[in-house]
């Protein structure tokens, strides 16, 4: 093949219906060395299992990337000049390579199915596991040259085989093939397909071909550290933090952390500073933990840096989906209460139960919150001084609001946050929130009143 001018990666899924964990912080360090480099990030579908792969399980994949913002240069989509970019589409190209190395003697048909022949001295050996005599062969080691890992040394010590019996090609043949009519230049992977790369090396070496650079991220292990992630664990598939409306550039963010390290302590960082910085030799060789605690503190950076526009915009349907807002909230109203919670609020998951007492008359008061308040002093006093003395601030804003609370505190010989757990408790039935006087002024006057001598007459009751 011609020696390609550019970085050329691939990202080559088994759409199976998830989009794993694992699989999409493989696409994002392909994506991040393309974009880095300024070459091609090429998207091939191994959709050749037509048991499990569905047009579905293609369409959950195509929008876990483009949630994570990850956009291909050739593949499903967009075309490119190395299609068919389906490994289904691709049998003829397979044919062609086979038949290069049956040509060649380094392939041959044995009961139905071809084998990839191994150069070497071929003895036999008992194989306790397989309870057999298998032949094996004395090759040449295999040096794979990896750009994380430095040299790795294997033997391939079988034949093995490259066409199933029924037809369908395997996959480290494939593989290769894909690679070398795609001009495929690094191919960057998990490092469970270190075992394999001793084989694709031999089947590069018999095409004539010159194999890629070769780099093997880390695992991704368990919350614990202990084990590789799977599909079965928690917080394992793109699909959950899509459902739970995490920002998508904070899961992005958190994906380039598990193996790559800007060196720095730096972890929240736009990505184009991620695309300048990115490069193999900040990729650690151990296995990376998944810390969920780390993942969900870069949301909330994310959710809070955001401009009040765009937060106001995604927590709307959030707020209609679970009930705490419908047609008729104002939306001067809206956009005013979520302007003032978004700096306490954690993610979008629980922004709900944050603001839900601040647009229902009828919230409920958090008992804990009240048995705090109550704890000490004589809260029930403090609101009801306080109620008569906001009656007269004029205009309803946070600085004369705060001055009338301030000139009252000191006419009563009380301390000014006095006011302020009764207070927040009687319109919010919460201990905490956002600011208090930022809190008032965007409930209004009316409203503000009205929820303190309401909780102050029910209170009076009970």
């Amino acid at each position: 093949m011609n020696e390609p001018s550019e970085v050329r990666v691939r990202f080559a899924p088994s759409p199976t219906g998830f989009f794993h964990i694992g699989s999409a912080r493989t696409a994002l360090f392909n994506w991040l060395y393309a974009r880095h480099t300024g070459g091609k990030f090429v998207l091939r579908i191994e959709d050749t299992d037509t048991a499990r792969n569905t047009p579905e399980a293609l369409a959950a994949l195509l929008e876990g990337m483009r949630w994570l913002g990850l956009d291909w240069d050739e593949g499903p989509e967009k075309g490119g000049d190395y299609g068919p970019y389906f490994q289904s589409e691709r049998q003829d190209i397979y044919a062609e390579y086979l038949q290069k190395l049956l040509d060649a003697d380094r392939a041959y048909e044995k009961d139905g199915a071809v084998y990839f022949k191994l150069l070497g001295e071929r003895y036999v050996e008992f194989d306790k596991y397989k309870d057999a005599e298998i032949e094996k062969v004395r090759t040449e080691p295999i040096t794979v040259k990896d750009a994380i890992r430095g040299d790795v040394t294997r033997n391939v010590e079988t034949d093995f085989v490259i066409r199933r019996s029924n037809g369908d090609y395997g996959f480290h043949f494939v593989n290769v093939v894909d690679d070398i009519a795609m001009n495929i230049t690094h191919v960057i992977r998990g490092e469970d397909h270190l075992s394999n790369t001793a084989r694709h090396v031999e089947i590069y070496q018999a095409l004539g071909a010159t194999p890629p650079v070769f780099a093997h991220i880390p695992l991704i292990l368990k919350v614990d550290g202990k084990g590789k992630m799977s599909k079965r664990d928690e917080g394992s598939l793109i699909e959950e933090y899509v459902k739970r409306s995490f920002i998508p550039e904070a899961v992005r963010n958190f994906l380039c952390l598990l193996g790559w390290n800007p060196k720095d302590g730096q972890e929240v960082m736009p990505i184009a500073e991620i695309i300048e910085r990115f490069d193999f030799d900040g990729i650690q060789k151990e296995g990376a933990r998944f810390d969920e605690k780390k993942l969900a503190f870069i949301n909330t950076e994310y959710l809070r840096a955001l401009p009040v526009e765009t937060f106001c915009w995604l927590a709307a349907p959030i707020l209609t989906e679970a009930g705490v807002i419908d047609e008729h909230t104002q939306e001067d109203y809206l956009h005013a209460i979520l302007a003032i919670s978004q700096e306490k609020a954690r993610d979008f998951e629980g922004l709900p139960e944050l603001v839900g007492p601040l647009f229902k008359e009828d919230f409920t008061i958090d008992p804990e919150a009240h048995k705090r308040v109550f704890k000490k002093g004589e809260p029930l006093a403090r609101l009801a001084e306080l109620i008569p003395a906001l009656e007269g601030v004029d205009p309803w804003d946070e600085q004369t609001i705060d001055n009338h609370i301030l000139s009252l505190a000191e006419k009563m010989d009380q301390r000014k946050f006095d006011y302020f757990p009764i207070a927040r408790l009687a319109i919010s039935g919460q201990a905490g929130g956002p600011d208090l006087l930022a809190l008032l002024r965007a409930l209004g006057k009316d409203r503000a009143l009205m929820r303190m001598r309401r909780f102050a007459e029910r209170e009076a009751e009970s």
